[in-house]
């Protein structure tokens, strides 16, 4: 175990709510002046119990946001825990960071094992054969559903999502072309016990496959949990490979060890 040590250097910690709050806890246990941000406000409360130096609430516009923090806030070192998924504002931190000489270590969810599921590159790359008459579940964010609807559907898939309960992942999920009475909206892992309601959600609407993200995080575990249960097949969008010049750590200790 790492031993905490009396040190004041700042690190700004880009993340969650799924490892974000166990990350910020390990790095100020460790001695670190933390600060953390997320998109939103729901997205900041599991932090409210830690003792951080700042936590900035909102999606950073641009490299040169990410460059004005780094400086005012006198960032020593750039821990970046964000989605598998978020790519642009991993690429913009890479340039900032270079641009700035900040250190950045990118916390890289470990791929989960997926023996009874498939990983595809794409929609189009899963058969249509294979898709034809199934009650298809979408559980893989609002804003990829007006991409992937049109080959979905056109293949005789009959589609239903799950998206989060906010006015944006509604629009989007309304624009892409799902009636109301396909869509639920709620936040993944709710409920008495985790993944009660996406069992319910299942056998409510007569799921017959589901599609998610390769996303490593609990959400992913879930899905895995559920359609083994359920004896459904599971594929799941390969995820992004995060640029080559990273630094990628995959645990905690990994991740200290690496700040030392």
């Amino acid at each position: 175990m790492h031993q905490p040590r009396n040190r004041q250097g700042h690190v700004w910690l880009l993340a969650g709510t799924g490892e974000g709050p166990a990350l910020a806890a390990a790095l100020q246990a460790q001695g670190f002046q933390v600060s953390v941000s997320v998109v939103t406000e729901a997205a900041a409360l599991p932090y409210r119990s830690l003792s951080l130096h700042r936590v900035w609430v909102g999606a950073l516009s641009d490299e040169q946001a990410i460059v004005d923090r780094l400086r005012q806030e006198s960032v020593d070192q750039l821990v970046d825990a964000t989605h598998p998924f978020a790519m642009q504002i991993t690429a913009q931190l890479v340039m900032a960071s270079r641009q700035v000489g900040c250190p950045l270590i990118r916390y890289e969810r470990p791929i989960q094992p997926a023996p009874c599921s498939r990983v595809v590159e794409s929609v189009e790359s899963i058969p249509a054969e294979a898709l034809a008459g199934q009650r298809l579940l979408l559980a893989l964010g609002s804003r990829y559903l007006g991409r992937l609807v049109p080959p979905l559907r056109a293949a005789g898939a009959l589609l239903y999502a799950r998206v989060l309960p906010t006015p944006l992942a509604l629009r989007q999920a309304v624009a892409a072309g799902l009636p109301d009475h396909h869509l639920a909206l709620l936040r993944p892992l709710q409920g008495d016990s985790p993944g009660s309601l996406e069992q319910a959600l299942c056998r409510h609407w007569g799921i017959t496959a589901v599609l998610c993200r390769q996303s490593g995080g609990a959400a992913e575990r879930c899905w895995h949990e559920v359609c083994i249960d359920r004896g459904l097949p599971l594929w799941l969008l390969r995820r992004p490979a995060p640029p080559s010049s990273l630094l990628l750590v995959h645990s905690v200790e990994q991740m200290l060890a690496r700040l030392d």
